[in-house]
């Protein structure tokens, strides 16, 4: 063995060097995005703790002292507004086009991103700029043609008539989200899925759907939120009182009783607690989502 190749093949015997301190900008950059992080949570908890302990509270004891804890509580604003009968019917209204608009939204996305994802074919890419373009289009603009579009096919006035459209304004945000992730999925797979004598089909609901459900879970999470809160189309499809959704019963509740400061107050807490308790239950899998998203 020659000295060289005793060399090379010599044991490095030196110890392991001590990690490097980190710098100062590193030193500064994490305490100012902590920073960051907290005033943007607290832009956004302070007034939903201000709504929902102002439930708690009579409207002269809001008139006294704006900023302050309920002494001593009042549950009577949510016992009144959780048992009217009118509550509990928009809620329902609320859930049902939420519902019916997330399963549409996120099924036909799903399936309008699969061939944007996994195929080439001529005007792949022009076809699904036309869908981000969808992002851009509000819905004030096609008020007026959906209004004309939903009278003709006899739909004003029913909760299909809402969630048919608002399944349609979140297709955009679906197929936005959800290409990455499938196109993401390793191509060696789907061979290996054809080879042992799956389908196309086959390969899309059993192999692609279960390994993108963190991100099928993001935008039925979105697509359920938006349209819970949704506020113009309902306006402008539903007439009926029976019909209303709770962002019009909010408003119309707002209307009616605006000398009782505190009703207000419990009847808009109530009304954001739904969509707040499913964001609490999917919260791991959008957190997931995007962690696969910035991993990709």
């Amino acid at each position: 063995m020659t000295a060289s190749t005793a060399t090379a093949t010599r044991p490095d015997l030196r110890p392991p060097q001590p990690p490097r301190p980190p710098g100062w900008r590193e030193r500064l950059t994490r305490p100012v995005t902590y920073a960051v992080a907290l005033a943007i949570a607290a832009l956004v908890i302070v007034p939903l703790v201000y709504v929902v302990l102002g439930g708690f509270r009579t409207t002269g004891q809001i008139a006294a002292t704006p900023v302050a804890l309920p002494h001593p509580w009042i549950v009577g604003n949510y016992t009144e507004i959780l048992r009217s009968p009118t509550f509990w019917r928009q809620v329902s209204n609320s859930a049902v086009i939420a519902t019916v608009a997330t399963v549409l939204a996120v099924a036909f996305g799903a399936l309008a991103t699969y061939p944007l994802a996994r195929y080439s074919f001529r005007g792949r890419e022009a076809l699904y700029t036309l869908f981000t373009l969808g992002l851009l289009f509000p819905v004030g603009v096609a008020a007026l043609p959906l209004y004309l579009l939903l009278r003709q096919a006899n739909l004003l006035d029913t909760l299909l008539g809402v969630a048919l459209p608002e399944a349609a304004f979140g297709l955009p945000m679906t197929v936005v989200i959800l290409r990455p992730f499938m196109r993401a999925v390793p191509a060696e797979l789907e061979d290996a899925a054809v080879m042992d004598g799956c389908s196309r089909w086959g390969f899309f609901w059993r192999v692609l759907t279960p390994l993108i459900r963190p991100a099928l879970a993001t935008v039925g999470v979105l697509t359920f939120v938006g349209s819970w809160n949704a506020f113009l189309l309902p306006l402008l499809v539903l007439s009926d009182q029976n019909s209303w959704t709770i962002p019009l019963g909010v408003a119309n509740y707002t209307s009616t009783y605006t000398q009782d400061t505190a009703k207000i107050l419990a009847y808009t807490a109530l009304s954001m607690l739904p969509a707040l308790t499913l964001f609490a239950f999917a919260e791991r899998r959008i957190i997931a989502s995007f962690t696969g998203a910035l991993k990709g």
